[in-house]
């Protein structure tokens, strides 16, 4: 066996993690963010979230942004999936709004408050209820509405390591433009965000 070919070890392996974002801060932000899986979906069919288990995030992250949130604007047909749903588990207490055409017929719920107005006034309320926080949109329909004003302060997104294959796109737009954007990680704001992975299991 040629020597000069042989591995030599050095030491223990060392475990990289993939280049992270800064910590969220409170700053009066407008976020579109979303937990997304690799092929670019946020929910599932019917809006379905059975699929957000077996990963893991930094230690703190939900602290994290349960710190720098004032408020969270949703859509309607999110809500009436799944009404009951806490936002971040339940650890988030402050104001929620649902911006729907149809008030009237919504299932009310304590700080739940339904808005029927133009999505640029929805921020407006929503950001003078978030006290100086972060409003948090958490929906794919919103978020393009906004992205088309020129509305989205941040593009926050956790990508985690599944296939979906079907269900609530993050930014369904056909026949639109495309949007480009800056990454905030590191220095190179155009650089692509570099991933690989080995499939598991199928189901």
């Amino acid at each position: 066996m040629d020597a000069s070919r042989t591995p030599r070890r050095t030491g223990p392996a060392v475990r990289r993690s993939p280049a992270d974002t800064e910590r969220q801060t409170a700053g009066a932000k407008v976020l579109w963010h979303f937990t997304m899986s690799l092929d670019g979906f946020v929910a599932g069919p019917n809006h379905s979230m059975d699929w957000m288990t077996g990963f893991s995030v930094r230690p703190g992250l939900v602290e994290e942004y349960t710190g720098t949130t004032g408020a969270v604007l949703g859509g309607r047909n999110g809500w009436d999936v799944r009404p009951d749903a806490a936002v971040y588990g339940g650890a988030w207490q402050e104001p929620l709004f649902v911006l729907t055409h149809h008030p009237e017929d919504a299932r009310p719920a304590d700080g739940v408050t339904f808005l029927n107005c133009d999505v640029a006034e929805a921020v407006r309320i929503g950001l003078e209820a978030a006290g100086g926080k972060n409003l948090e949109v958490f929906s794919p329909t919103i978020g393009r509405q906004l992205l088309e004003r020129g509305l989205i302060d941040e593009v926050d997104l956790h990508i985690v390591p599944v296939l979906l294959g079907e269900g609530i796109r993050l930014f369904d737009n056909p026949g639109g433009v495309s949007v480009r954007l800056e990454l905030l990680n590191g220095e190179d704001r155009t650089a692509a965000v570099n991933l690989r992975y080995h499939p598991v299991s199928i189901g």
